[in-house]
């Protein structure tokens, strides 16, 4: 993996969700084995069966889970971005990952090592971090959602709307109306042939949707999109909402349990 470590810090952690919806005091106990990465397009974080040595948490950076097949195709399976984490498997008891996670934006994510988290989720009874591993199976609950959705939309939609679907989730994850990314590499990892992209692009772009050259897309008129989408889209968006919420109240019952912590132990000094 040809990752660069940041000399310089130069993102706040809490531009990931997952990092951001952990109190003050349970990132303090992160914050000191958190590197900061850049990852480039193509490269691989993680290939199939892959002993798990670090997780990344994402701020800016796109991966794409894929299914690797025997006759060398592939197909994603979820695309993860800064609401989640790359290496989530571990926090289910597996330290392997079971699909190949390759960078389709890139950018910068926080790394830490497997170690390292284990060594802050033991300490103390892990009772500093409690909120940590409840974020961490939501999410991986989201992941699965995203997953069989995937799956189905692979399997019955057209690839048309399934491009607009994946532009879509893709776009929700980036701060610009861009993607640098070649039109083969979409192929690879919808596992489909780059000719057929090529044909749905052009047929995006002639209903004015977007934009595309050697090398990027363009968003030029997301209603359009939205409206040639597949449901799968909004079933997705949708679960993206509903983790949003869930991790706001984990957050807040963790706070609230913090300072009625912090109050009892007060109670009894004095």
């Amino acid at each position: 993996m040809d990752q660069t470590i940041m000399s310089v810090i130069t993102c706040d952690p809490r531009e990931n969700h997952l990092l951001c919806a952990l109190t003050e005091s349970e990132l303090e106990q992160l914050t000191p084995h958190l590197e900061l990465v850049t990852l480039s397009v193509a490269e691989v974080v993680f290939e199939v069966n892959e002993k798990l040595n670090h997780v990344y948490f994402p701020v800016s950076v796109i991966a794409s889970m894929l299914c690797c097949l025997e006759d060398g195709s592939t197909v994603e399976v979820a695309m993860i971005g800064k609401e989640g984490v790359l290496g989530f498997s571990t926090f289910l008891g597996k330290n392997a990952s079971s699909t190949q996670v390759i960078i389709n934006q890139a950018g910068n994510a926080y790394r830490i090592s497997i170690d390292a988290l284990q060594n802050v989720l033991t300490r103390s009874g892990g009772r500093r971090l409690g909120n940590f591993r409840e974020l961490m199976l939501r999410y991986a609950e989201s992941v699965f959602v995203h997953m069989s959705q995937t799956i189905a939309c692979t399997r019955r939609h057209a690839v048309d709307r399934q491009l607009c679907t994946w532009l879509l989730t893709s776009f929700d994850r980036t701060t610009t109306d861009i993607l640098s990314i070649t039109q083969a590499s979409i192929g690879y990892i919808l596992g489909v042939r780059r000719e057929t992209i090529t044909e749905a692009a052009k047929k995006l772009q002639d209903e004015g949707m977007i934009d595309y050259g050697r090398g990027y897309i363009a968003l030029k008129d997301r209603e359009k999109m939205e409206a040639g989408a597949c449901e799968c889209y909004d079933i997705k968006k949708d679960e993206g909402l509903r983790l949003s919420e869930d991790l706001e109240m984990l957050k807040t019952r963790s706070n609230k349990r913090e300072r009625l912590t912090f109050s009892m132990n007060l109670t009894e000094r004095l």
